[in-house]
């Protein structure tokens, strides 16, 4: 009978009460070893027979072995996975080994869990019980706890029992269950003890056990009949989990030597088989008679299932073991395995029944490694190359596998453990020496993306040039792009010095990749400038479009091509490209890849004045950064506040990029706060805070490469701030740059940069060019600011209809666009001219949460629930669930109503958070 658990009862109860009324829940339940936990979520399974009922447990030995517990919890409903999306179906299919494919998305997995799970709850509420979750691989862990969090309208409840609190279950409720008081534990206490217990014997017995159930139940079975009559209890020195190990592990030693043998293969064995325990057994010549004994001593149930009385009965036997007992258990173990079925589990038992070096073993490992790499188990990898080091006895080979399982670990997000396992290579050979070398630099700037990258990567670079060429031009590209986000934060090693030894590095092969010309093409306009560069990169832009699929080792460097094209003002191959790596994400599930093709878009929609559409990217971002547990980048955001003119926002965001970025040495995020600064101000109308903003970008050596874009608006703000030479010299650095670009964008913008320094006809003459070339392109930012200039100055020539023309046209197209600053900026122009300016207000509305807003924005563009559940991360039955949320609050009775709505609505929202 379960005692004194009412209110934790009552809590769990109304989760699967709210499960059948189609709201979903999750709750860690925490407690001490013994408090009574598995009891509890056995007294709600009995109770919960109208669900579908789905079950893992963490298994300490397990650990290792990757989505093992997932593949335990969905096991039984695989068979609904045909009612999942196709990349979804085929990443949990891959992972749980039912087909072969690429190595699927981790996120993607989550995702597919999540959506299996919505789908089985159609037929009837889910609930899911993770037990000893503390033990959970922590690929399994991951998966569950992003399904946990992502619940809320698909009835499904998942419990997890843990031991203690944990960051890995951060963000799920939590329920802590306590030792029992009163008449409850007195009562446990009585049932384990036969007769009449002395009075002091039970206050000390309850004192010191705390109310832990299991204590109250097995801590007397060992106390003498002196003792229980008035003796002394228990010891007050171990902690209640201590004595409860303590009890089981005398209880074991009591046995007899086949008893004994058998319960430590059952101990060593975390599937709970018992054909399996059997086959091992009989290997150990142990026969059935040992069971009787076995199940005398009430440490284990060998039936159905494989149980032990708690996971501290089947601790106290493994650590009671010695160590050559364990050996034989687990050499037994394997040896039932079948080598086909379950090739992972029986390496891993081999190595376990190892004692010294083992080539042979360790070369099972290294391919059990393989093949949990193949499904995504980078943790799972890394385990099993570890282990094989450990067993391997040849140097060479042995620094091998240590520098593979470090490679596995960092690939895994397990930073700390891959440099302690990189401080154990003993490199015997160049290669692997650069190999090391490479990893660590990788390691740096994945923790940091800091000042401290760029020298270790060009260093990797450098000794790899003569042991592989290739990734030694894959590492200067690393190293290139090092160099670029530590920016004048560099620490002696910048993009010049990156670029010089990359053109003096290994040379271009005959027939060179994609990333080949990028390199050659990054490197020497760094170094030459953009006249002799800009030829050599937009060869490897034409590469880059020209291949539809590239090899995984050349698609890395698609982000780095979008941002050459955007240098080069390449309007077009920027969209290509950008489109192209979004869509392969899309299709693949590459959900972690997504994040950074997202942004690249979101400044193509920025960039042609689609604020309400880069906002809703934004969304996405946000949704794929949680998701992944990795923080977005922020300039978007700052990118649209600053357009806004929302200056509070956006020096509240820039505040909060620089507090994080400076520290770590990352240039990149001050070079594009104070960009950013400048297009605040230039819009608000603030022109020496532009002109302070950008001033040493054109006068500080530090800023010679990548910053030509800022020089557009410098020359605006020094103009009008009364600083003509330094904005001329800002036009110089710019017109090399446009020149070599050639494109209606690059021309355009020298135009009306050019025009902003000029006089009479020639400065009229320019604008109108500025406005013709930007016309033919997507800018309509620049458009419009083109406009706008061209507005004011005909004002200043007292052209007053002129001017009233051009100023008109910036004000509407700001307004359409929600670029407020410079809308009130052309809104004061107009003024000036006499012109009365009729404001246009928008309806205010119910407020949505953000979560309905990002739905409502992609269901207005026309996408269907399961295309905005896989973009949010969320089941199709919570979009749907979103949606007559949103449909109430706007007072809309169709998809089709939303895009207009959600576009008025986006001028409004902060960017924020």
């Amino acid at each position: 009978m379960l005692r004194d658990r009412r209110d934790e009862s009552a809590v769990i109860d109304r989760l699967l009460e709210d499960a059948r009324a189609g709201r979903s829940g999750a709750l860690l339940v925490r407690g001490e070893a013994g408090i009574g936990k598995t009891a509890l979520l056995e007294d709600v399974i009995a109770s919960a027979s109208d669900v579908t009922l789905l079950r893992a447990v963490g298994v300490e030995s397990e650990r290792e072995l990757a989505f093992g517990a997932l593949h335990q919890l969905c096991g039984p409903v695989l068979d609904r996975l045909d009612r999942i999306p196709g990349p979804q179906r085929d990443a949990l299919a891959t992972t749980f080994g039912l087909s072969a494919g690429a190595v699927p998305d981790r996120l993607l997995v989550s995702l597919a869990t999540l959506s299996l799970l919505s789908e089985v709850a159609e037929d009837r509420p889910v609930l899911g019980v993770v037990d000893d979750a503390q033990w959970l691989d922590r690929a399994s862990a991951q998966a569950l706890v992003f399904v946990a969090r992502r619940l809320l309208a698909e009835s499904v409840v998942i419990l997890f029992a843990v031991r203690e609190p944990s960051q890995e279950f951060t963000g799920v409720p939590e329920l802590l269950v306590e030792g029992l008081e009163g008449d409850d534990a007195r009562a446990v206490l009585a049932s384990a003890i036969p007769g009449r217990l002395d009075e002091r014997v039970a206050e000390q017995l309850l004192t010191e056990t705390r109310g832990n159930p299991l204590a109250l139940l097995e801590l007397p079975r060992e106390l003498s009949p002196a003792q229980l009559a008035g003796g002394f209890a228990l010891p007050g020195a171990v902690s209640v989990p201590g004595r409860i190990e303590e009890r089981f592990t005398q209880r074991f030693r009591a046995l007899s030597p086949d008893a004994r043998r058998l319960l430590v293969v059952a101990a060593a064995d975390p599937t709970g088989d018992p054909a399996l325990v059997w086959r091992a057994a009989e290997r150990l010549s142990i026969t059935s008679v040992a069971l009787e004994g076995v199940e005398t001593a009430g440490l284990v149930e060998i039936g159905a299932r494989v149980r032990f009385r708690h996971p501290l009965a089947r601790s106290a036997v493994y650590q009671s073991a010695s160590a050559e007992e364990r050996r034989r258990a687990h050499r037994a173990l394997a040896g039932g395995t079948d080598a086909e079925v379950d090739p992972d589990r029986r390496a891993w038992h081999l190595a376990e029944a190892t004692a010294g070096p083992d080539e042979r073993v360790a070369a099972d490992l290294a391919r059990a490694a393989g093949r949990a790499q193949a499904r995504g188990g980078f943790a799972a990898a890394a385990a099993f190359l570890e282990r094989a080091t450990a067993l391997t006895l040849e140097p060479r080979r042995r620094a091998e596998r240590a520098l593979a399982a470090a490679q596995a670990k960092y690939e895994a997000g397990a930073l700390d453990d891959a440099l302690t396992l990189l401080a154990e290579v003993s490199a015997h050979s160049d290669r692997q020496s650069a190999h090391v070398a490479l990893l660590r630099a990788e390691i740096a700037f994945a923790a940091r993306r800091g000042s401290d990258a760029p020298p270790l990567l060009l260093k990797a670079a450098r000794a790899l040039e003569a042991v592989d060429a290739e990734l030694a031009r894959a590492t200067f590209l690393e190293a290139f792009v090092a160099a670029r986000f530590a920016g004048r934060l560099a620490r002696g090693t910048g993009v010049l010095e990156v670029s010089e030894l990359a053109l003096a590095g290994p040379p271009r092969p005959p027939r060179p990749r994609p990333p080949d010309l990028l390199l050659a093409g990054l490197a020497t306009l760094a170094t030459e400038g953009y006249a002799t560069g800009a030829p050599l990169l937009k060869r490897a832009l034409r590469a880059f479009r020209s291949e539809n699929v590239l090899r995984p080792q050349d698609a890395r460097w698609l982000a780095l091509a979008c941002w050459a094209a955007a240098d080069l003002w390449d309007e077009e191959t920027w969209t290509l490209l950008t489109t192209r790596e979004l869509e392969r994400a899309r299709e693949t599930g590459a959900l972690t890849a997504m994040p950074l093709a997202l942004s690249q878009l979101s400044y193509i929609h920025i960039s042609s004045g689609e604020l309400a559409t880069a906002v809703s990217l934004l969304d996405e971002i946000r949704a794929a950064a949680d998701a992944t547990g990795t923080p977005p980048q922020p300039y978007i955001a700052l990118q649209i506040a600053a357009l806004r003119g929302r200056e509070e926002e956006f020096l509240e965001l820039s505040d909060t990029t620089a507090n994080d970025a400076v520290p770590r040495g990352e240039g990149f995020a001050v070079f594009v706060t104070e960009h950013l600064s400048a297009v605040l101000y230039n819009g608000l109308g603030r022109y020496d805070a532009a002109t302070t903003a950008l001033r040493g970008h054109a006068l500080d050596p530090f800023y010679t490469d990548g910053s030509v874009g800022t020089m557009v608006e410098l020359i605006e703000a020094a103009v009008r701030s009364g600083e003509p030479r330094l904005a001329e010299r800002a036009l110089s650095r710019l017109a090399e740059a446009t020149q070599a670009g050639g494109t209606d964008w690059a021309l355009g913008l020298e135009a009306r940069s050019r025009a902003l320094l000029s006089e009479g006809e020639a400065a009229d003459a320019l604008y109108r060019e500025a406005i013709e070339r930007l016309g033919r392109t997507r800018q309509r930012v620049q458009l419009a600011r083109a406009h706008l200039v061209y507005g004011e100055w005909l004002r200043r020539q007292r052209r007053r209809a002129d001017a009233r023309e051009q100023l008109r046209i910036a004000f509407q197209q700001f307004t359409a666009m929600g670029t407020d600053a410079f809308a009130g900026r052309a809104e004061r122009a107009l003024s000036a001219t006499g012109e009365h300016v009729r404001k246009r207000s928008v309806e205010t509305r119910d407020e949505l949460t953000a979560q309905e807003a990002r739905v409502a924005r992609l269901a207005g563009d026309g996408l269907s629930n399961a295309e905005i559940g896989a973009r949010l991360f969320i089941s199709r039955h919570t979009v749907a669930y979103h949606l007559r949320k949103v449909f109430a609050k706007l007072n809309v009775s169709s998809r089709n109503q939303l895009a207009g709505v959600m576009g008025e609505r986006v001028e409004a929202e902060p960017l924020a958070g």
